[in-house]
């Protein structure tokens, strides 16, 4: 069952106004499940904008910041708990350890880093939690584009299809986790 899920996005909205929309309806379907977020613990961008869906309807948000980015992230001071560790890699085995399943929504480099990273670990089997993109306005296609092509190419282990799942809405992705609430990939 998933208990928390970690939500990877950027510290900025980006130009897109589907962007926060999509954030913001995923942290409601958060908060109205009783589900946990845990995320980067800023207040500005898609962070902010998840982290405030969450806790205005009386979700529990759990942010982790390393000391680095604490000031120029801006953490968010009205979240349920906020751990401030030492560095990006802390941040992120933090992280994954507080999560059962992990949401990439439209970012940056830091987000790329994060998605990669727990995609890794999956393939190398540390860990089997579900890692869901939101492709909001098609904003991961060339990523998507290039995950088919390095498997063309003979560099992935496996289908990343079978570890990574896609979908182009949070109506759709919601819609996934109302239909899988115990949901967890195979060993």
């Amino acid at each position: 069952m998933l208990k928390s899920i970690a939500v990877f996005c950027g510290s900025q909205a980006g130009k897109n106004p589907l962007f926060v929309q999509q954030a913001t309806l995923i942290g409601s379907y958060l908060a109205n499940n009783g589900i946990p977020l845990v995320y980067g613990g800023g207040n500005v961008g898609l962070m902010g904008a998840i982290a405030n869906a969450v806790m205005q309807l009386g979700g529990k948000a759990i942010g982790v910041m390393p000391t680095i980015l604490k000031e120029r992230e801006h953490h968010h001071t009205g979240i349920s708990e906020l751990h401030v560790v030492q560095d990006m890699h802390e941040r992120k085995k933090m992280m994954y350890q507080l999560c059962d399943a992990a949401i990439i929504l439209p970012g940056g480099a830091g987000t790329m880093d994060e998605l990669f990273e727990m995609y890794t670990w999956n393939n190398l089997k540390i860990h089997h939690k579900p890692i869901l993109i939101l492709n909001t306005a098609g904003f991961y296609n060339m990523l998507i584009a290039h995950l088919h092509t390095t498997t063309e190419a003979g560099f992935m282990y496996g289908n990343w299809q079978e570890r990574i799942q896609v979908f182009e809405n949070a109506e759709d992705l919601i819609s996934f986790l109302d239909s899988n609430k115990s949901y967890s990939q195979p060993e």
